[in-house]
């Protein structure tokens, strides 16, 4: 995923991964389908920014195009950093519910 130079990985990033571990899907199809399971919108200039990023560190690949439209897919190293960083994500998760329920 993309990372800051603090070694976090962006936000736009794990959506776009999550959204590709569904299949593949060109950008139109990955804005819908990451306003519907994350309510999020993300503009053009920030999805094919992040995606330009994801395709440098061979996280995603582009597909034979459809049209117009030039569909994604995940790749096996993409799936990988996704899986670790979900599932430090619920950890951390479980640590800040666990902190939040009452004593």
């Amino acid at each position: 995923m993309t990372k800051d130079s603090s070694g976090r990985v962006s936000e736009q990033s794990l959506l776009i991964l999550t959204s590709l571990a569904g299949g593949a899907k060109h950008g139109y199809a990955l804005t819908k389908d990451i306003e519907s399971f994350a309510g999020v919108t993300l503009g053009p200039g920030t999805l094919y920014g992040a995606l330009v990023r994801l395709e440098e560190q061979d996280l995603i690949r582009p597909m034979a195009t459809q049209d117009r439209r030039q569909p994604y897919e995940l790749t096996a190293a993409g799936a990988a950093l996704l899986r670790a960083r979900l599932v430090d994500m619920g950890e951390i998760a479980r640590i800040g519910l666990g902190r939040l329920a009452p004593s």
